[in-house]
């Protein structure tokens, strides 16, 4: 039996594949690879294939340093025009747009650091409104906040916390300065501890190796993250990484089904640049993925949902809750 058979069936029989393991299995060919991430994902996760959307919350003007991101004050960026937080009708038009299309999840990104006491409690009043008004399950993303403010959060109806790693350990600090790759670690931490369900997961293209990315994933394992936002570098003018080349069909597809064997019942989420891929991700999802971001970004375009929608449809998904 060859390295990614053996190692198939280690990740279904609920071994862990360890980080040497993984780097073995990045050496293999790729379609035996992505074959074998295929039929993990069969096993372990069935048909269900978890899609979402998200709203920009609030724009622009961040304090942080982060070097692939329009919405840094740091950079010449044209980022689209900067705001504070939306109000609640606002919020609420997009959550009952989105529902209208099939989708389940909405998550509200907010930049900056964090929210402030006062904007968590404003942003807690639109969460509530949103859960009476529609069915939509609610997401946030709103950076490096504390336990208690997780809390009220989960109170408002909240389910689920986005927090994304970006990269490894090692390799974060050549990405941003103005915060820890600790502090992100403690986040996904007390947003758990309130109860909340934590999404987490990467940039690639920034620069990183192979080794990074799979650190990154081992990371997520280790703090039990069930739902992997997986996005490809989409270089934007005025930033630092303007220059760095997108990755490849082939490169991105490797990487789904690498981290399809270290976390075989996750949902693997295709998220920005996804549309940079020839193919709109479509290989990736015959390949280990089973969720999206769907619709634009926070400041680049996405894809519709209705494109989505028939695609995932036509790969024999069903849209539906994964990893609640």
């Amino acid at each position: 039996m060859g390295i990614v058979q053996e190692l198939k069936e280690k990740a279904l029989t609920f071994g862990e594949i360890s980080r040497e393991e993984a780097l073995l299995l990045a050496q293999m060919p790729l379609e035996e690879l992505a074959e074998a991430a295929e039929e993990i994902r069969r096993k372990k996760c069935g048909q269900g294939f978890d899609l979402c959307t998200i709203v920009n919350g609030k724009c622009g003007r961040c304090s942080e340093d982060c070097k692939y991101c329009a919405q840094s004050a740091h950079y010449q960026a044209k980022c689209t025009e900067a705001y504070g937080l939306l109000p609640t009708e606002k919020l609420l038009e997009g959550a009952r747009h989105n529902e209208a299309k099939g989708v389940l999840r909405y998550s509200v990104v907010t930049s900056g650091r964090n929210l402030s006491d006062r904007e968590v409690e404003q942003v807690c009043e639109s969460i509530r409104v949103i859960r009476e008004e529609t069915n939509i399950q609610v997401c946030v993303s709103f950076g490096l906040l504390e336990e208690v403010q997780f809390r009220k959060i989960r109170e408002a109806g909240a389910s689920r916390v986005h927090c994304n790693l970006e990269s490894s350990a090692g390799f974060f600090p050549k990405i941003c300065t103005t915060h820890t790759y600790q502090e992100k670690i403690n986040t996904l931490k007390a947003a758990k501890r309130a109860g909340l369900s934590v999404c987490s997961g990467g940039i690639l293209g920034l620069g990183e190796t192979m080794e990074d990315r799979i650190d990154m994933i081992l990371t997520a394992r280790e703090l039990g993250v069930k739902s992997v936002p997986v996005n490809f570098l989409n270089p934007i003018p005025g930033t630092p990484l303007e220059n760095r080349k997108p990755l490849t069909n082939e490169e991105a597809r490797r990487c789904v089904a690498l981290f399809r064997f270290l976390i075989p019942e996750a949902s693997i989420r295709l998220a920005g640049g996804r549309g940079l891929l020839g193919d709109k991700g479509e290989a990736c999802f015959r390949g280990g993925a089973n969720a999206a971001i769907s619709g634009d970004m926070l400041t680049t375009a996405g894809i519709t949902v209705e494109t989505d929608r028939k695609m995932v449809e036509s790969l024999g998904f069903e849209v539906k809750l994964c990893n609640e």
